[in-house]
């Protein structure tokens, strides 16, 4: 088929048109150019339309729908739209394997055109293709929107076999295609939104009622549990109270042991190392004052020495003055008897010279007759030996006085370590004591010191509290005894009169040991026993004396209770079939007993609790043991005191024998001094003699012999007075230096006294200081040793529970100390296991319904905020969709019903509102073609087929002005309309199409009314075929006139 010629167009007034339009009257958007190949009914097609109303005619069958469905797939509209295929290969021409669509758009210059291809195939494959370049489908669909080119939008292109799906579009329908075509972007956007708001508010409403009604049943059934789910809360806050109390033992332990740490071990440490310093220092100041001392003495001895030496000088002088003035008092005596004999006018000569020769006979007679003064040499040496041998008793004295000392020391020592031990056992005495008087026995501690301040009293030995008096090694066999103690056994019936009376007043029960010798069984573990667990017997395991052993196994016949293990647990029925009534394991304790009327056997089961009072065990004998050390260490400690009380009396004796001896070799030494000084005296009296003699002998003149005489007598008294003037020096020098000697001598004696006392100070504080050292060391191992078992005990604490600050809160408000923690544990357990329970899942059925309850009101705030969220969205976008469509609809109104009038009927177009319901907004058209009749809604029911075309067009062409596409299609509208309407009708679309906002049309018709007016804004597009066709339509297509055109059709 040949292309057919370009429509004539009729030349417009360009200066009339509106500036949105070009100077080709063209805007944006319009299709300039529509080429087809192998496309349906035609070979080749190439067909321009006019701006505006494009009519196109032709008779059925010739092709004019051809071209529709061209515009609607070449624009990327779906097959599905035209309603004649579903697949594009069906719209290949039949016989063609491909073919194509290329439409041209005008763009924003008459030069400037957008085109866009597409190339189908038969199977069904489609390429696109913008302005030459290949593109996906999706490029080309951007492309077309921003010209609004609705293919789809009924309003904007009807195809001929849609034209009856217009008249059956509901109100909904039709609003939704009217607001697509207005070319409003936001309208449509803005109605599905309020759809979907208002499909959401009402889910949300359903919700609501629902998640509420759910609600309130759900508070209903808790509220009817709520006294259960209480009990079982408060079991569980019980048995976790518990947990919790269990989690804070090893923590309270430990703070025990760091707190007696800290209160004991450490300040005992700070005390022993503080008392070790102390007696250091003490120590090494006292031995500066010795030092001082001895420096002091040490001078006082210098000084003694000189002054001795200077005494020894002196007395040298002395003697030596003294022989002077005897020789000169002998002289001068000598030389008054020669004055007496010259003044006696030398009565004789001879008689002086006689009595002269006398006296030097009797002088030398009586040296000769001094016998010579031989010192004692062997009583000397005598007397030297005996000091020494006092000295070397006094040295071996003292050193044995020093070794009783060192051993009075070391049993001092002894002596404190065993009163500290037994002061120890006694605290520990008192706190078995405390635990017996915090279990009842209130008066437990008077009776205990009545009993031991009055044992002289009792005949026999007397015993109690047996706590003390039974010795359990291990802790869980502790546990076991623990129900079988009495408090006193006695051995004297007697006694037992007297110990009940004073026992009464105190409370305290007693029991009487008639002495007689129970028989214990021997321990016998069979192999069949070892297989059950059990290993060991109760009475095996303690130790006390033995009338408290035999009283307890006879009371409570601890013979007859055996201990097994957790086998033996497991195994208990077994263990009755051979023959054991009682036995004990870690957790529980089983009896059978057979009935005395119905020989049936009945066995009962009872929890072991931890030992309350067997927590810390003393072994009686070892205090007795320290006791009699003790009094061994006192009795020690006395004789080293006689002992070295007689070591001092028998030195204090030995000093005074080495003073005796001393003393006596002092008068011998004074003796051979006196002897000599005699014998020096005589020889001097003799040598005076002889002199005198031979001056007799020599004087010739007695008055010249007078006057020598008498000037001898001068300068021998002067020589005397001058002698007599140095003797008083010397003897006062000497009493000075005899006063200094002896003040000095007694100082050092005081010096050596004090010294030896202070020496004596200085190892008592060097003996004390090693004490405390020692004291110091031992203090150090003991606080290691706790600081290990501490860190030991941390170590298992947090094993347990690591402290964390909600621990701590929780364990300041539990009991403080071990034993009400344990029984606070005891008693809660006990609280929470008797509390019984019929559904023992209440409370979890309870915490899942109030987690559902919690969860659906949080759901349902949460769905209340977003109704109300939803409403405020709705009010908001509502408040700018409806006034704009309110007004939309009004100006389709006017429109709509002045053409009606013009046809001599009435129509109107309103907006059917349903307040929040959105999705049920719409669109009526209300028409009526008879003056008698009433407005109705257009629908297929009400009107014929040509009634509802005009209605259609009319609606159409009322959105003319409002609409904001480039084109819109038309196909076959006017098909089964009576003559006048169609006439009417046709004018419509020419007025409109002449006004200057009108987008571009095509009409697509078979036949159009003869004399039907047209203006220029009309183009006509003839679609004719048949076998001549070809040569006619090449004339058309050159431009020439109908009349070549009909010539060349005639040829």
């Amino acid at each position: 088929m040949a292309a057919p010629r370009a429509a004539k167009r009729a030349k417009l007034d360009r200066g009339a048109a509106p500036p949105q339009r070009g100077e080709d009257d063209y805007v944006l958007g319009n299709i300039v150019e529509i080429e087809l190949c192998n496309f349906m009914t035609y070979d080749r097609l190439v067909c321009r339309p006019g701006p505006r109303l494009n009519l196109v005619v032709g008779p059925n069958g010739s092709g004019k729908s051809s071209l529709v469905c061209a515009i609607a797939l070449g624009l990327a509209g779906d097959p599905n739209i035209l309603g004649r295929a579903s697949s594009v290969g069906a719209f290949v021409k039949r016989g063609e394997v491909a073919g194509h669509v290329k439409i041209s758009l005008r763009g924003d210059t008459p030069d400037d055109m957008i085109c866009i291809t597409r190339k189908i195939d038969t199977k069904n494959k489609s390429e696109w293709l913008l302005n030459g370049a290949t593109v996906p489908r999706k490029e080309v669909i951007d492309a077309i929107k921003k010209f609004n080119i609705q293919v789809n939008n009924l309003t904007q292109f009807l195809p001929q076999d849609r034209v009856s799906e217009f008249a059956k579009l509901s109100p909904i329908q039709l609003l939704e295609e009217t607001e697509k075509a207005i070319g409003d972007p936001d309208l449509p956007v803005q109605h599905r939104q309020l759809v979907e708001r208002s499909k959401e508010l009402k889910a949300l409403e359903v919700a609501l009622k629902q998640k509420e009604q759910t609600l309130n049943n759900l508070k209903a059934l808790n509220a009817q549990q709520e006294k259960d789910v209480e009990r079982v809360r408060l079991r569980d806050n019980l048995l976790r109270k518990a947990e919790l109390m269990k989690k804070k033992l090893p923590w309270l332990k430990f703070d025990m042991m760091r707190k007696e740490f800290r209160e004991v071990i450490e300040e005992q440490e700070k005390i022993a190392k503080k008392k070790m310093e102390e007696a250091a220092r003490i120590w090494e100041d006292s031995k500066g004052p010795i030092e001082e001392l001895k420096k002091h003495r040490a001078t006082y001895t210098s000084n003694i020495k000189k002054i001795s030496k200077q005494v020894n000088e002196n007395t040298t002088k002395r003697q030596k003055v003294m022989e002077d003035e005897l020789q000169l008092n002998a002289e001068l005596r000598a030389a008054f008897d020669d004055i007496d004999h010259l003044k006696k006018q030398e009565k004789s000569r001879q008689q002086r010279i006689l009595k002269a020769k006398e006296d030097f006979a009797a002088a030398e007679k009586e040296l000769k007759d001094l016998q010579p003064y031989e010192l004692p040499r062997d009583e000397m040496a005598q007397l030297t030996e005996q000091i020494a041998r006092v000295n070397v008793e006094i040295k071996n004295l003292k050193a044995e006085r020093n070794g009783v000392e060192s051993q009075l020391a070391r049993e001092e020592e002894r002596m404190r370590k065993c009163s500290d031990r037994l002061k120890e056992m006694e605290s520990k005495n008192s706190k078995l004591l405390q635990r017996l008087r915090t279990t009842g026995a209130d008066n437990i501690t008077e009776a205990y010191y009545w009993v031991q301040e009055n044992k002289k009293k009792f005949r026999r030995e007397v015993y109690g509290p047996v706590l003390l008096e039974v010795n359990v090694q291990d802790k869980l066999h502790a546990t076991y005894l623990e129900n079988h103690v009495p408090n006193y056994i006695w051995k004297d019936a007697s006694d037992r009169d007297y110990m009940a009376r004073q026992m009464k007043k105190y409370g305290i029960p007693v029991l009487n040991y008639a002495g007689e010798r129970i028989r214990t069984r021997p321990l016998n573990i069979t192999p069949e026993m070892k297989q059950l667990g059990i290993y060991s017997r109760l009475d095996q395991e303690f130790n006390a004396p033995d009338a408290v052993k035999e009283v307890l196994i006879s009371q409570a016949f601890l013979d007859d209770s055996y201990i097994g293990t957790d086998e033996t647990h497991r195994r208990a029925d077994e263990v009755s079939k051979i023959g054991i009534s009682d036995f004990w394991t870690p957790d529980n304790h089983y009896r059978w007993s057979k009935s005395r009327y119905g020989g049936h056997i009945s066995g009962f089961v009872d929890t072991v609790h931890p030992s309350r009072l067997f927590v810390s065990n003393l072994d009686v004998s070892d205090i007795e043991n320290l006791q009699l050390q003790k009094e061994q260490h006192k009795k020690n400690i006395e004789g080293m005191n006689e002992a070295i009380t007689k070591f001092r009396k028998k030195q204090r004796q030995l000093e005074d024998e080495e003073a005796n001896i001393l003393k006596q070799k002092e008068e011998i030494i004074n003796t051979m001094r006196f002897e000599k000084k005699r014998r020096e005296e005589l020889q001097s009296r003799v040598d005076m003699r002889r002199r005198m003699l031979e001056d007799l002998f020599q004087e010739d003149d007695v008055e010249s012999s007078t006057r020598k005489l008498v000037d001898q007598v001068a300068k021998l008294n002067d020589k005397r007075f001058q002698t007599m003037i140095k003797l008083k020096d010397l003897l006062t020098e000497a009493v000075a230096l005899k006063w200094s000697h002896t003040e000095k001598h007694m100082a050092s004696i005081e010096l050596d006294a004090k010294i030896w006392e202070m020496e004596k100070g200085v190892k008592k504080f060097e003996k004390d200081a090693n004490h405390a050292a020692r004291e110091y060391e031992d203090r150090k191992r003991i606080t290691q040793e706790h600081m290990r078992k501490l860190a030991l005990a941390k170590q298992h604490a947090e094993s347990i529970a690591m402290l964390t600050e909600d621990l701590n809160k929780e364990f300041d408000v539990m009991p403080r100390t071990i034993e009400e923690l344990e029984a606070a544990i005891q008693d809660t357990e006990s609280e929470a296991n008797s509390m019984l329970f019929l559904n023992q899942n209440v409370l979890q059925e309870y915490q899942n319904r109030q987690r559902e309850i919690e969860s659906i009101s949080n759901k349902l705030k949460d769905d209340k905020d977003q109704y109300e969220m939803c409403c405020s969205e709705i009010e908001s976008v509502k408040g700018k969709w409806l006034p704009t469509l309110r007004t939309l609809v009004s100006k389709i109104n006017d429109t709509f019903s002045r053409n009606f009038q013009e046809m001599a009927v009435a129509g109107e177009v309103s907006l059917d509102e349903h307040g929040l319901d959105f999705d049920h907004y719409g669109i009526l058209i209300k028409v009526k073609f008879r003056q008698t009749s009433q407005l109705q809604v257009l629908s297929a029911h009400h009107q014929s087929g040509g009634e509802r075309s005009v209605s259609t067009i009319l609606y159409l062409v009322s959105l003319q002005d409002l609409t904001n596409c480039p084109f819109r299609v038309v196909d076959e509208i006017n098909q089964g309309m009576d003559p006048i309407n169609e006439r009417k009708m046709f004018q419509q679309l020419v007025r409109a199409a002449s006004q200057i906002n009108t987008p571009q049309c095509f009409l697509l018709t078979p036949k159009l009314l003869p004399d039907l007016e047209y203006s220029g804004a009309c183009s006509i597009l003839n679609i004719m075929n048949g076998p001549w066709i070809e040569e006619p339509a090449k004339v058309w297509s050159a431009g020439d006139c109908w009349r070549m055109v009909m010539s060349a059709g005639g040829r």
